[in-house]
C-alpha cells in the first residue's frame, strides 16, 4: 500500500504543532507589546492630565485666599471622589446654588443628624460644653457644644457682648440650654474655672439635682501656669528676659538670618494649645538652641562689629543671653512645669477621652514636680 508512513505523519503533525504555538507566540507578543505601550501612553498621559488639573487648583487656591490647611479635610477629598464618579459633563454649582437652594439643604440635613443625635442623649446621656471667646469685633461670642459617646455637636452660638458677665446672666444662659437639650439627657455641664463660672455650677446643681458641674481640664491646668508665670517671681522674671530675646531677634531681619544660619534653620519660639504654654514652650525652644544663641553674641566678627551691638537693647540682649544665671533659671521653670505642659497636651487632644485618667495624670504630675526638687 502506498502513502507515508506513520513516522512521517507524526513528524508532519509535530511541526505544524509547531507552526501554530509560534505564531499564537507571536500574537501574545504583539498583543503584549500593544497593551503595555497604551498603558504607557494612557499613564503619560493621565499624568500630563492630573498635572493640568492640579494647576486649576492650586491656582483657584492662590487667587481666593484659601488656606492650605482646607486640603487636610475630609471635605476636600469627598468632592473629587464624587465628581469623578459623575464622569464626564459635571457643572460646579453656581453662586446662586451655593447661597440657597444648597444652602437650605445642608441646613435641613445637619438638622436631621441633630434629630438623630437627640435620639441618642435620651439613650446613653450627653455633656453641655460652653467657651466663650472674643472675635475681632471685640464681641464675646459664647459657644455651646454637647458632647455624646457618638461625637461632639455644635449647639449655638450667643453674642454675650451685651450681657454683663455676672453669674445670674450666664446662669440663665446656661440653664436655657440644659432646658432645650433635655434636663433628664444632660449628664453634666463643663465651663472654665473662673470664679463666676464656678458659682453657676452651684447653681445649676441646686436647681437641677440629676446633673454636676465640672470645670474644664485643659482651663484648670493652664490656670496652673498663669499662677506659676504671674505670681512666681523667678518664671515672672525669666519668661520677660526670654520673652526680650525672641522679640527683639524677630523684629529685625538681618538677626533672624543670623538666628538661622547658627541654628540650622530652627526657630526660638513655638506656638502651644494656650498662651501661657506658649510662654514655657519658648523657653524650651531657648534652651534647645542655647548654644547657636550664645555663639551669635559671642563671635566678635558677627555680633560686635554690627549695629546692633552699639545699641542700648542689644547691650541688654547681649548680657542675657551671656548669663549663667539666667540659662540656670530656665532649666528650673522648665523643671516647675514640664509634667504640667505634658497633662496639657493629654487633656487637649482629640484622640481619646481622658476623663477616665486625668486626675491620676495630676497626681502623678504633681509628685513628679516635688521629686524634681
Amino acid at each position: 500500500m502506498g502513502g507515508a508512513s506513520p513516522a512521517g505523519a507524526v513528524a508532519e503533525g509535530d511541526t505544524a504543532a509547531e507552526k501554530r504555538k509560534g505564531k499564537e507566540l507571536e500574537e501574545n507578543i504583539f498583543k503584549k507589546t500593544c497593551i503595555s505601550t497604551q498603558s504607557t501612553i494612557n499613564n503619560i498621559f493621565k499624568k500630563n492630565l492630573r498635572e493640568e488639573v492640579c494647576l486649576e487648583i492650586i491656582v483657584s487656591f492662590y487667587n481666593n485666599g484659601i488656606p492650605f490647611n482646607v486640603s487636610r479635610s475630609e471635605e476636600y477629598t469627598r468632592i473629587f471622589k464624587k465628581a469623578v464618579r459623575y464622569r464626564i459633563g459635571f457643572k460646579p454649582p453656581s453662586y446662586h446654588e451655593l447661597r440657597l437652594p444648597l444652602l437650605k439643604k445642608h441646613m435641613e440635613l445637619v438638622q436631621q443628624s441633630l434629630e438623630e443625635h437627640r435620639t441618642y442623649w435620651k439613650q446613653v446621656g450627653c455633656t453641655i460644653m460652653t467657651d466663650g471667646w472674643t472675635d475681632k469685633r471685640r464681641r464675646t461670642i459664647l459657644n455651646f457644644l454637647v458632647n455624646s459617646p457618638k461625637w461632639t455637636v455644635f449647639l449655638k452660638s450667643i453674642d454675650a457682648s451685651h450681657i454683663t458677665k455676672t453669674a445670674d446672666k450666664i446662669f440663665k444662659m446656661i440653664d436655657d440650654v440644659v432646658e432645650e437639650v433635655g434636663e433628664e439627657n444632660v449628664i453634666q455641664v463643663v465651663t472654665d474655672n473662673a470664679a463666676n463660672y464656678k458659682a453657676v455650677g452651684e447653681m445649676l446643681m441646686k436647681k437641677r439635682k440629676k446633673l454636676f458641674w465640672t470645670p474644664c481640664a485643659a482651663h484648670c491646668t493652664d490656670l496652673m501656669l498663669e499662677d506659676l508665670e504671674k505670681k512666681a517671681t523667678l518664671h515672672k522674671d525669666t519668661i520677660y528676659r526670654g520673652r526680650k530675646i525672641t522679640t527683639y531677634i524677630y523684629a529685625r531681619t538681618a538677626l533672624i538670618s543670623l538666628l538661622h544660619i547658627h541654628t540650622k534653620g530652627k526657630d526660638l519660639m513655638r506656638p502651644g494649645m494656650t498662651r501661657f504654654a506658649t510662654s514655657y514652650l519658648t523657653l524650651g525652644c531657648l534652651n534647645d538652641n542655647k548654644g547657636s544663641l550664645i555663639r551669635i553674641f559671642f563671635f566678635p566678627d558677627q555680633w560686635t562689629s554690627s549695629k546692633f551691638a552699639k545699641t542700648k537693647d542689644g547691650k541688654i540682649i547681649a548680657s542675657v543671653a551671656l548669663d549663667k544665671m539666667f540659662w540656670k533659671e530656665v532649666v528650673i521653670c522648665l523643671r516647675d512645669t514640664y509634667h504640667l505642659l505634658h497633662v496639657l497636651r493629654m487633656v487637649d487632644s482629640k484622640e481619646k477621652p481622658v476623663m477616665e485618667f486625668i486626675y491620676e495624670e495630676i497626681k502623678n504630675a504633681k509628685e513628679k514636680i516635688r521629686g524634681a526638687f
